[in-house]
């Protein structure tokens, strides 16, 4: 099946209008829907004392469910390497992207794609994406991680085992916040068997990013996740029944709280709705790694947190079949 890749018809010569399937309804599109002025989302820093960094990351995650993260101990170099193999692989002629094309139809998710979502209205985002599993050793099939260029499985593993570090660090944070022992949400989420899925995210220039949207307003389905993008800012969030929009801060980490966490926390967790807006006349790139749990993993309000005042707001089910009712759209 022939799929129209979004970096191809951008760099169609003479390429000025954009396509009607693009082409957001007006109350949703950038022009109509502009982020608040001089609001700024949360900055933490890991070299915090503790108990600052418990509260500050519960104030962050229980009012805005988003927080950019810095002083985390990944090295500027390996985010850049990161970067680098990144862009390298989406620079190949395109004939070399289509080896590694998924078909989420059939249930391949892993490979090079287009979109992830149909929405109702058959509006396309204006996105191309590389998606894998990094993590566990036992889930990984390194024969769909991109060959070219030669150095992407060393890098892209090496961050791996940095990112779990600054991963589980967070999950011991949030959980003391909420007042519970530091591995009790990594032990609910999956423990070891925590799944790392990494999306490349590539939105080529827009001749009407006033128009379109990258990815349309969601939450992610994840436990967490941790995003590192490249210097071409289009992040926004919703707070305050505004969006509100995401600076870039060179070598942070973007944190965004999932719905996971938002009910093993009973919402006192928010699961961050987020969009992404393009550019005009540069490449937006951003790394996402969603932590999710293992699939057969049970999902629900944690225990300690629920009593009489304070009853369950949401079911208890595995993470397959929240993922299947999220994709489907079907109330959880």
């Amino acid at each position: 099946m022939q799929i129209d890749r979004v970096q191809a018809i951008a760099s169609t010569a003479n390429f000025k209008q954009l396509p009607e399937k693009f082409i957001r309804p007006a109350h949703e599109q950038p022009e109509n829907t502009k982020p608040l002025e001089g609001v700024s989302v949360p900055v933490i820093s890991l070299s915090e004392s503790h108990d600052i960094l418990v509260k500050e990351i519960y104030n962050a995650c229980s009012e805005w469910g988003f927080f950019l993260l810095k002083d985390h101990g990944i090295s500027p170099g390996l985010i850049e390497k990161l970067q680098k193999v990144g862009m390298e692989f989406f620079n190949q002629p395109q004939e070399e992207k289509e080896k590694y094309a998924n078909d989420p139809s059939t249930g391949k998710f892993e490979g090079y794609g287009t979109k992830m979502t149909k929405n109702l209205d058959e509006k396309v985002e204006w996105i191309d994406y590389f998606f894998h599993l990094m993590s566990p050793p036992s889930k990984v099939n390194h024969q769909i991680w991109p060959q070219i260029p030669s150095s992407y499985r060393e890098v892209t593993e090496e961050y791996n085992k940095e990112l779990l570090k600054v991963t589980e660090t967070v999950l011991e944070l949030l959980s003391e916040g909420l007042g519970l022992e530091g591995k009790v949400l990594k032990s609910w989420v999956g423990g070891d068997a925590i799944e790392f899925e990494m999306k490349i995210n590539m939105y080529p220039p827009c001749p009407q990013p006033e128009l379109a949207l990258g990815v349309e307003p969601h939450t992610d389905m994840s436990a967490l996740t941790l995003l590192v993008p490249n210097d071409v800012p289009g992040l926004q969030v919703w707070k305050d029944d505004y969006w509100i929009a995401v600076d870039y801060l060179p070598n942070a980490l973007f944190v965004h709280i999932g719905d996971q966490i938002e009910v093993l926390s009973n919402g006192k967790y928010k699961s961050v709705l987020h969009r992404s807006t393009v550019n005009k006349e540069r490449t937006r790139m951003s790394w996402a790694v969603f932590c999710a749990p293992p699939h057969d993993a049970m999902i629900g309000p944690l225990p300690e947190l629920l009593d009489e005042k304070n009853p369950a707001k949401y079911s208890t089910k595995t993470f397959a079949e929240f993922r299947h009712r999220k994709f489907n759209k079907l109330p959880q």
